[in-house]
C-alpha cells in the first residue's frame, strides 16, 4: 500500500471527515456516508472490500459480504476512485452526532476489533471482516450477536463514536465498559460479557445487566454517549395515547 491519503476532521460535534485523494488513489465506505464528491472521482458500489485479488469472481465476493453483514455492516461497500491528473476531494460522515476517530492500523498491530456500525471509510486495500467471539455468551448478553467487526490491513480507517472519545491503555489490568459505550480495541484483549453485580443492581442500579470487561495489553477506544441512551431519551419525550 501507497502512501495514505492526506485528511481533514471538520467540525467539533458532529464531524465530517474531508480526504484528499492523490490520482488513481481510492477509499472504500460504507453505504450512506458520502457528503460530497469533487468532479473526477468515480464510485461504484461493490460487494469486494477491495482487499483481496482482482479476480476472485463472485463467489469470493458473496463471502466476504455474507460475513461483514454477520457484524451488522452493509452487503455493499462504495468504492471511491480519482481518476484525474489532479487531486480530489471526497467528504463523508457518520448518521448520528459524534467523533470521527482516524486509526493507523500499523500502530494498533495490523489489527481491530469493533463494535457494530463503528466503521465509516478506509484506505483501499483495507479488509473489512466478521470475527466470532471467543465466548459464545459473550454475544448473547452483550446484545450484538455473536460477531464483531474485525478490520485489519496496513493502511488508515475511519471510525465513529457517538458524544466525545476516549482512550484507555490497558498493561495487564482489566476495564469494565457500559457495551454500548465500546467502540474499538486491540485484538490481542480478551473479550468478556460479565454481571453488572447482584441481582438487585442488575434490575434497578439503572446501569444495565451487563458490563464488558476487556483483560491484557492493548488499547481501547470508548464513547461517551451511548446511541441506545440517546433514543431511549427520545422515545421517552414522545407523546402516547
Amino acid at each position: 500500500m501507497g502512501s495514505p491519503p492526506s485528511f481533514q476532521v471538520i467540525g467539533d460535534d458532529m464531524q465530517a471527515v474531508e480526504i484528499d485523494l492523490a490520482p488513481g488513489q481510492a477509499v472504500i465506505a460504507e453505504a450512506g456516508t458520502l457528503i460530497l464528491l469533487e468532479e473526477g472521482i468515480t464510485y461504484q458500489a461493490l460487494m469486494a472490500d477491495g482487499s483481496e485479488p482482482a479476480g476472485q469472481g463472485l463467489l469470493g465476493s458473496l463471502k466476504g459480504a455474507a460475513k461483514r453483514m454477520g457484524s451488522q455492516a452493509g452487503l455493499f461497500l462504495t468504492h471511491f476512485t480519482n481518476l484525474t491528473q489532479n487531486s480530489r476531494k471526497v467528504v463523508f460522515g457518520a448518521s448520528n452526532p459524534g467523533k470521527l476517530v482516524p486509526v493507523e492500523l500499523p500502530s494498533w498491530g495490523g489489527q481491530i476489533l469493533c463494535a457494530a456500525s463503528s466503521f465509516v471509510c478506509a484506505e483501499m486495500g483495507t479488509k473489512l471482516d466478521a470475527a466470532l467471539v471467543k465466548k459464545p455468551t459473550v454475544g448473547f448478553y452483550g446484545g450484538y450477536g455473536f460477531i464483531l467487526q474485525k478490520i485489519s490491513g496496513d493502511g488508515l480507517v475511519f471510525l465513529h463514536a457517538t458524544g466525545s472519545l476516549l482512550r484507555r491503555e490497558l498493561k495487564g489490568e482489566s476495564l469494565r465498559i457500559e457495551p454500548g459505550a465500546l467502540v474499538a480495541f486491540s485484538a490481542d484483549l480478551d473479550y468478556s460479557i460479565e454481571r453488572a453485580g447482584d441481582l438487585k443492581t442488575m434490575l434497578f442500579g439503572g446501569e444495565g445487566l451487563f458490563l464488558v470487561t476487556l483483560r491484557g495489553h492493548g488499547s481501547v477506544l470508548i464513547n461517551s454517549l451511548p446511541w441506545h441512551r440517546v433514543v431511549h431519551q427520545i422515545l421517552e419525550q414522545v407523546p402516547r395515547q
